[in-house]
This record gives structure tokens, sequence and C-alpha cells, in this order.
């Protein structure tokens, strides 16, 4: 079976009128899996999130193929005095795109230009569940170095769990 091949991806802002693409994997349990939040239920929910996290949001792109999107990509900026050098890079992925090196180029794509864009970080950190070897393999293919193992880091979804650090610098070389 010949490999799907996938050269139009871009980033580009989640908007209301995404409503439809962003439910595709808002109500996956595989997706929801190691995130924070639970699957989504109703459309409507959908839209507050997008009304009211997405929009207000500094850094937040739908991951697209031909426009359409197909997951997220956030970069949170800290925002104390002494922490505002680092951001915190999140992302997910609808699961029929997984395996499939999309992940990877988004977080590249991201890599190539946020110093540019948000130039006070000097840091970027993703932080991983440690169960989560795919993300973890993203990562590294995208040029972020594995930090350690923050042990009983978060509690998620009622389970105290270990987070691997990974981070990647302005100094850092262009992967």
């Amino acid at each position: 079976m010949e490999e799907e091949s996938f050269t139009d991806i871009s980033l580009r802002p989640l908007g209301p009128l995404d409503i439809d693409a962003f439910m595709e994997w808002a109500v996956d349990d595989k997706v929801a899996h190691f995130c924070t939040w639970e699957p989504y239920t109703s459309e409507e929910d959908g839209i507050n999130f997008i009304r009211n996290v997405v929009l207000p949001h500094e850094w937040y792109r739908a991951i697209c193929i031909d426009n359409r999107p197909i997951g997220s990509i956030t970069v949170t900026p800290n925002s104390g005095s002494g922490d505002r050098c680092r951001g915190e890079l999140g992302y997910v992925l609808a699961s029929k795109y997984w395996g499939k090196g999309i992940g990877t180029q988004a977080v590249k794509m991201v890599a190539e230009t946020i110093f540019d864009e948000l130039s006070h970080l000097e840091r970027l950190e993703a932080l991983v569940d440690v169960e989560n070897v795919a993300s973890q393999r993203v990562l590294e293919k995208a040029g972020f170095k594995r930090e350690g193992v923050l042990r009983k880091y978060m509690i998620r979804k009622g389970s105290t769990r270990d987070m691997v650090i990974f981070s990647l610098l302005c100094t850092d070389s262009k992967t």
C-alpha cells in the first residue's frame, strides 16, 4: 500500500467557521487521551471553546492540509516577569493523520519562525506524558532536546502523571 504524501501543510488561525473540522478531533477519545480535556460532546461546546479560548489566544493556529484544519498547535508565552522568556508548545492532530509526519512538519514550521514572531521568547518548552512515545518522537525529529522526566508532575484526568520535558532554544541550530 502506498503511503499518502501531504505536501500542502500550512498553519493559519482557527475560527468559528472551522467548527466541523474542529469537532472531528475534539470528539475523538484517542486524541483526547493524553490531553487535559475530555472529548467534546456538543458543537456548542466547541464553538464556545473557539470563541473563548482560541480567538483571544496570542498564538493558536490550525494545522491544515489544503487549508482544511486537521489539528491545532499553540505557543503559550509565560507572563511572569521572571519567566516571560519561555513559552509552552502544545499540539493535537486528528487521529487519522497520526504517523504520517504531519505533526513533525507542523512543529518544525513553528520552530522556524516562533522566535522571530514572539521575539521576547528564548526558550520553547513542551511537556509530554511519559507514555506518549509518538509525541516524544515528533519533538525529537523537530529538533527539540529531551531534558528529563518530571516525576509526578501533573494530575491528568484524576491520575498523577510523569512528564517528559523537551526544549528548543532560540540559539539552537535550525533542523
